[in-house]
């Protein structure tokens, strides 16, 4: 194998990334310097990280915060366009790839390392996302995939490799689920979930509380939207980190935002995940609230189509893509009028825009209603009406003829 000098590793704390640390000295005799990004996995995950990576073999390890660039400068784009993988799936782990990705190779840059690992598997969507952001941001430098190298194959493997070189873990084979959490999601996957005719563990949740077992009376939350970004919270105003941590509390006691998923991997395999995004998809039917009142039909349409778009680039790792930054200066001028305010209502797993209001509202009740009116005058619409199926009717006619002559 090509030799690397300096290796940047993109470093969980957990079990794969555990190995990797060592298998790269021993395999590769490198240094190793392993870089973590806070997206909000939590103070029980980064707690003695640094330790453990220079305990694993690093030679240094690096933690930046990245929590208020990864939730208004990556999710919020994703909520602004309307980007949702499969109908369901809010794109919390796919969101946090590419800003995850960039840090490690800013490290990488800073540190003068000639190569770039990750402990992404060969069957998964991260090794795209990963090395899709490497390819763009860092092609001059070489990427290390020991999943695609070693003879590893299991969790059971990895955790003997790591009990022969006596080299502490706190992963188990009682830890069944593989978790991802950050600050907009969390997912399980494995075991029991492997199965979908299986019902979703209730052991698997952690951030929501089972909609049965949720409070009997519903709460409201009120929203305030600028441009497209939430900036304030029952009347407080609140940074993107802040307000999203804030709602994952609330809505979480509510058990909203739980997604159970069989989805198609961009490998070409299917796969079943449980996701969890409370505060996200409270944010998400405010956004649309606001949507609803403001933007006109085409621009809805198109907006709706451009977040279908931007979904896969996302969840396909083609976030740094021309094509990917052009849909997002669409959705960001499209987003310039949605400034509003919504009230969700959270309800035993439900979170429902109940009241919308904006100053660009195009609603107008004059118009809209059941009732007696000034402004509409319904002979109108027989004009709209004979043009608007005009292609219908010429089309009937030449039946009608072709029906006549036979």
């Amino acid at each position: 194998m090509s030799k690397a000098k300096k290796v940047v590793v993109a470093y969980s704390g957990g079990l794969d990334t555990t190995v990797v640390i060592p298998w790269l000295v021993e395999n590769y005799g490198c240094e190793v310097i392993a870089y973590v990004g806070d997206v909000g996995q939590g103070e029980e995950e980064l707690q003695g990280i640094r330790e453990k990576a220079i305990r694993t073999g690093a030679s240094e390890c690096y933690i930046d915060d990245l929590r208020r660039e990864f939730v208004e400068d990556y999710v919020y784009p994703t909520m602004i366009t309307g980007a949702v993988y499969e109908g369901k799936y809010l794109l919390g782990t796919a969101i946090a790839r590419p800003i995850l990705a960039k840090g490690q190779v800013d490290c990488a840059r800073r540190v003068g390392a000639d190569a770039l690992a990750h402990g992404c598997t060969g069957k998964g969507n991260d090794q795209v996302r990963f090395e899709g952001a490497y390819a763009a941001l860092a092609p001059d430098l070489k990427v290390i995939a020991p999943w695609r190298e070693w003879d590893l194959r299991s969790r059971e493997d990895l955790l003997g490799y790591l009990a022969e070189r006596k080299i502490p873990t706190t992963a188990s084979l009682t830890k069944i689920y593989s978790r991802d959490r950050n600050l907009w999601h969390m997912s399980h996957e494995g075991a029991g979930i492997e199965n979908p005719w299986n019902a979703p563990p209730e052991d698997a949740w952690t951030m929501t509380v089972s909609p049965e077992q949720a409070p009997d009376l519903a709460e409201e939350v009120t929203i305030e939207i600028e441009k497209g970004r939430p900036v304030a919270l029952n009347g407080k105003t609140l940074a993107g980190e802040e307000m999203v941590a804030a709602l994952n509390a609330i809505a979480g006691k509510h058990g909203v935002g739980r997604i159970d998923l069989v989805e198609n991997r961009l490998v070409g395999m299917k796969s079943r995940g449980l996701y969890e995004t409370p505060g996200g998809t409270v944010l998400v039917e405010a956004m649309r609230g606001v949507e609803h009142l403001v933007l006109d039909r085409e621009t809805l349409h198109f907006r709706e189509h451009l977040g279908l778009l931007f979904a896969e680039q996302t969840y396909n790792g083609r976030w740094f893509t021309p094509l990917r930054e052009a849909l997002w200066a669409a959705a960001d001028q499209i987003a310039q009028r949605l400034t509003g305010r919504v009230v969700v209502k959270l309800y035993k797993g439900t979170a429902t825009a109940i009241k919308r209001q904006s100053e660009n509202s195009l609603y107008a009740e004059q118009y809209a209603t059941f009732g007696a009116d000034e402004v509409y005058n319904q002979k109108h619409a027989e004009g709209f009406n004979r043009l608007w199926h005009l292609p219908a009717r010429i089309a009937g006619s030449q039946a009608l003829q072709a029906e006549v002559a036979h």
